[in-house]
């Protein structure tokens, strides 16, 4: 429990890290208010249509379990022990995780933050819907914000957490201060979202599972929800010659998943109409740095706001509350040596994260199916069973470990190294026991020199 009982802070965003922040918060004792500028969640599901499921795994459950809501949600999470590949002739296979019993859970988004906007309702955090950001002084310590009725007013606050997404109107009021540095980058694709009903009352695909038809330089993914439903989303170029600009008719769109998608045709009575209507969503990467000027900080999506396919995005934002708690707490609670701490440690592994999401994207589109990789896959599970203290594939150190993003984005490098290295131990072929031991030691003498 804190000291300054009385202090004051304001959150920007009510979103998934600007109401679990909250509830970390106001168990120190602090008020704490939030502002958002959409409605209430509780009230109108905010994602309908244009939502990826997201997919919670240990650092985001580290977070929740640290703030007491993780019980909450347990109950509505769906467990998926791996990737199952769904090629063009309906085959399947499943490509596991990490080790037995290692797997990440699909959760709804809108029930995950209505569930934590309640939770801090019941420690009287305020939550204000509705309010736009309209500027934030840095030097004052205060926002000015616009109410439902237009009316502006000013809000003052020993401490301003800008985390209201990747268009933050925090973030755009410092990228006017001397030497913040920012950058955008939006992918060639974009997103559509779809929904598979239960068939006869049950899920119509393995709910233990997620789902990737991988078509090279397009996608399609499915995971499970609660009513027995899937979320799915069709990851496809927002223009050009094989787009979502160019597909438009009934004729067009019924010709593309017959030849790419045959067999979610029939999972999908209504396909024409979700095509038509779901919204074609953008994605893209946002980096900035400094996070902190005097007491106002940016976290989550505000500050590093990335692409969804490691299913690292929510997880990263989680694991912000917890680094930033802990910073808190080493430097007594004192705002501006903890904010400014803070930030200068996580923006590396938030740069680390946005990569590896980038690269997965490719991965999970074009590699999956291929067989070097599934080979090479192979490979790594064998060296991690047999020297579980010297190699852990880099997809378990980013999803099953504390290990710090950057750390685990740097040993992925070397493991690429192992492997380009020694290609004729393990491609086209079932590496020995030797082969296996090898590798591994080609791998520590990396991590000695």
């Amino acid at each position: 429990m804190t000291d300054q009982p009385n202090a004051h802070i304001v959150i920007l965003g009510a979103g998934l890290v600007g109401s679990l922040l909250s509830i970390h918060l106001a168990k120190e004792g602090y008020l704490v208010k939030v502002y958002e500028k959409r409605p209430d969640p509780r009230k109108k599901d905010l994602y309908s249509g244009r939502s990826i499921n997201l997919a919670l795994s240990d650092r985001g459950i580290k977070a929740l379990k640290g703030a007491g809501v993780y019980e909450q949600i347990a109950d509505e999470l769906i467990p998926m022990h791996g990737r199952i590949i769904h090629d063009e002739a309906g085959n399947t296979n499943m490509q596991p995780y990490g080790k037995e019993g290692q797997h990440i859970n699909s959760v709804s988004r809108n029930d995950l933050n209505c569930m934590l906007v309640d939770e801090a309702e019941k420690l009287n955090v305020h939550f204000m819907f509705e309010h736009q950001c309209e500027k934030v002084d840095t030097d004052a310590s205060e926002i000015t914000l616009k109410d439902p009725n237009g009316v502006l007013f000013v809000e003052p606050a020993d401490l301003i957490i800008g985390s209201d997404g990747a268009f933050s109107a925090v973030r755009a009021t410092l990228q006017f201060k001397q030497g913040f540095n920012y950058s955008q980058m939006y992918l060639e694709h974009g997103y559509k979202e779809f929904l598979i009903p239960p068939k006869d009352g049950e899920f119509a695909l393995d709910p233990n599972g997620l789902h990737i038809w991988p078509r090279k330089s397009f996608m399609f993914i499915a995971l499970p929800n609660p009513d027995k439903s899937f979320t799915c989303t069709l990851f496809f170029r927002l223009k050009g010659e094989q787009s979502f600009e160019s597909i438009n008719t009934n004729e067009e769109i019924k010709s593309f998943f017959e030849t790419y998608f045959k067999d979610l045709i029939p999972l999908t009575p209504d396909l024409l109409d979700q095509y038509h209507n779901n919204p074609a969503s953008t994605l893209v990467t946002i980096k900035c740095s400094p996070w902190a000027y005097n007491t106002t900080l940016l976290i989550g999506d505000a500050s590093h706001a990335i692409v969804p396919f490691y299913g690292q995005g929510m997880n990263a934002g989680f694991e912000d509350c917890t680094v930033l708690m802990e910073t808190l707490r080493k430097h007594n609670f004192d705002f501006v040596n903890a904010i400014h701490e803070f930030q200068k440690e996580r923006v590396k592994d938030a740069n680390a994260i946005s990569d590896l999401a980038l690269k997965n994207f490719i991965e999970m589109r074009d590699k999956v199916s291929d067989d070097e990789f599934i080979q090479r896959k192979k490979t790594e599970a064998r060296i991690h069973q047999q020297f579980p203290e010297i190699w852990t594939p880099q997809y378990s150190m980013v999803t099953f470990s504390e290990l710090s993003y950057s750390q685990a984005f740097n040993l992925g490098l070397l493991q690429d190294e192992v492997m380009e290295e020694n290609k004729d131990l393990w491609l086209n072929q079932e590496p020995s026991d030797e082969d296996i031991k090898h590798l591994a030691n080609q791998f520590k003498l990396k991590l000695e020199s």
